[in-house]
């Protein structure tokens, strides 16, 4: 948990930066008097919760004392001032991955940025399984940035323990609470809800929906009714990355307009190796004229198997051939390849936080976020 003391006077707040909780939950930007760090503090209202919202964050409060890992959120401190659970955890200065494709790389990322980036997802989901815990609800805004290039898994409200009984179970079929907004990203056995459950390798699809997420700028089945994308990912349907190699011709030809590229499902094997008559590459006025490497195509493919046995360990992933590319410490590369974006406490060294040009040069910066979505 750290050494930041449990006591209000401890915190300066200053400024709202998120709703959660069916907006029980407010979000501040702080600093930590003692030492000067800006953390986040989540502070909840007890008293208007129900039972089941006491238990939940419960669960994930457990959690957050049991693990111990460097790429996942820690938690600072936790206690109760009041009527309100504040809870205390490092303010991320890039803020999710989730902000970043919304503010800076709406076509997505780069390749090599995003191997840092699911390197060190990976990292924290094989951890977490060997922990013997389901994550469920691996997507972008929940993969956060710090200002020196460190990448943490958050979001533990919806995380599931395997043991049961001192035992390690197969499967479970518990579906997550207040789980709306992750649906595009849960695999079909989570969805299906079937005798068969799911495990782990649940992840595993989610981790390969956020990939797609992270290259094409947007959510695969995006602005799909629950029922058509769960008949959707029933049947087989395979999202992937958005490239010359999967996008027919036709519409590499086209503007800018993205036309049936939204959706972020593969038109099928004839899309395959796109080009035109000529041999020539396609217009480069598309904004997915680019080839990703055939080891990121390869990567998503073994995440997003419709048969949950046929996806490699989180542990098996870290070896794949796509993260080979990485030649230098993801979190040293990181803040060079998210270039021109610069993290949100550059502020500090023109002017004092608590200054009324240092607060709002914060909130400028704070305003192009979506951090509604956040799990701090």
């Amino acid at each position: 948990m750290g050494t930041f003391l449990p006591d209000r006077s401890s915190y300066q707040l200053l400024t709202v930066i998120g709703r959660g909780l069916e907006d029980l939950m407010t979000v501040n930007l702080a600093r930590y008097r003692p030492t000067g760090e800006h953390v986040s503090i989540r502070r909840i209202d007890l008293e208007s919760c129900t039972n089941d919202m006491v238990n939940y964050l419960q669960g994930e409060l457990h959690v957050s004392k049991l693990f111990h890992h460097p790429c996942i959120l820690p938690y600072r401190s936790i206690f109760i001032m009041e009527n309100e659970l504040w809870v205390i955890t490092p303010f991320m200065a890039y803020g999710s991955a989730r902000d970043l494709i919304s503010t800076h790389f709406t076509e997505g990322m780069g390749e090599l940025a995003i191997a840092c980036i699911l390197l060190g997802l990976l990292k924290a989901l094989d951890y977490i399984h060997h922990m013997g815990y389901v994550h469920r609800s691996v997507k972008a805004s929940h993969v956060l940035v710090s200002a020196d290039g460190q990448v943490f898994l958050s979001g533990l409200r919806s995380i599931f323990s395997l043991i049961r009984h001192g035992q390690r179970v197969r499967s479970v079929h518990d579906f997550p609470q207040y789980s709306v907004k992750v649906l595009p990203w849960l695999s079909p056995e989570v969805l299906q809800q079937n005798l068969q459950g799911y495990d782990s390798r649940s992840d595993i699809y989610s981790l390969g929906i956020t990939a797609c997420e992270l290259a094409n700028g947007h959510v695969p089945f995006k602005d799909m009714p629950a029922t058509q994308m769960l008949l959707e990912k029933l049947n087989g349907t395979v999202p992937c990355l958005l490239d010359s190699s999967t996008i027919p011709t036709e519409e590499l030809t086209l503007k800018a307009s993205r036309s049936g590229a939204d959706s972020g499902i593969c038109e099928g094997p004839g899309a395959s190796g796109a080009r035109h008559a000529n041999g020539d590459p396609p217009s480069s006025s598309h904004p997915y004229n680019r080839t990703f490497s055939p080891h990121f195509h390869a990567f998503v493919e073994l995440c997003l198997q419709r048969d949950p046995q046929k996806r490699p360990s989180a542990n098996a992933l870290l070896g794949h051939s796509f993260f080979k590319q990485i030649k230098r410490r993801p979190c040293e590369a990181l803040p060079e390849l998210l270039r021109p974006v610069s993290p949100i406490t550059s502020f500090q060294n023109a002017q004092p936080p608590d200054s009324p040009s240092g607060l709002a040069s914060l909130e400028s910066s704070l305003s192009q976020l979506d951090m509604d979505d956040w799990d701090f």
